[in-house]
C-alpha cells in the first residue's frame, strides 16, 4: 500500500504535459473558421487555432488574439485572452465574437467540423480552412 501511495504522484508528473484539451481531439493543425454563431451566419472573418498544448490563437474581424485553454475534452475554457488593439469596421462584429467565444464551455470535433457551445443553448460552428 505505500509503494502505491508512494507511485501515483510520480505517475502524476508523467501525465502532465499532456494535451486533453480539444486540441488532441482532432483541432489541432487546423485552422478554423467561424461560420455561425446561434444558427446564424457569421459575415465577418474569425479564425481560430491551437498552436500547442493549452493555446489559443486566431484573427478576429479587426486584430489577433491568443488565449490559455484551460480544459480537458470536451469542455472549453479560455483564460488570459489577449489581443492587438487595431481599429476597423468590424470591431462590432469582432466584439460579439468575443463575447461568444468566452462564453463556450463544451466543445466537439467531428472531422471538419469544430462546435463550440455552452449550458445555455449558444452555440459556434467552425469550419477547417483549407
Amino acid at each position: 500500500m505505500t509503494r502505491l501511495i508512494l507511485t501515483l504522484p510520480l505517475l502524476a508528473l508523467f501525465q502532465c504535459d499532456r494535451d486533453e484539451t480539444v486540441a488532441a481531439y482532432g483541432a489541432a493543425n487546423q485552422t478554423w473558421a467561424l461560420q455561425e454563431i446561434d444558427g446564424q451566419p457569421f459575415e465577418a472573418s474569425a479564425l481560430l487555432r491551437f498552436p500547442e498544448a493549452g493555446k489559443i490563437e486566431g484573427n478576429a474581424p479587426c486584430n489577433s488574439y491568443s488565449g490559455t485553454l484551460n480544459a480537458p475534452y470536451p469542455w472549453f475554457e479560455i483564460a488570459d485572452l489577449v489581443a492587438t488593439r487595431a481599429a476597423c469596421a468590424g470591431l462590432e462584429a469582432e466584439g460579439f465574437y468575443f463575447a461568444a467565444l468566452m462564453a463556450m464551455t463544451q466543445s466537439e470535433v467531428s472531422g471538419d467540423v469544430l462546435i463550440l457551445r455552452n449550458e445555455d443553448g449558444h452555440e459556434m460552428v467552425f469550419t477547417a480552412a483549407e
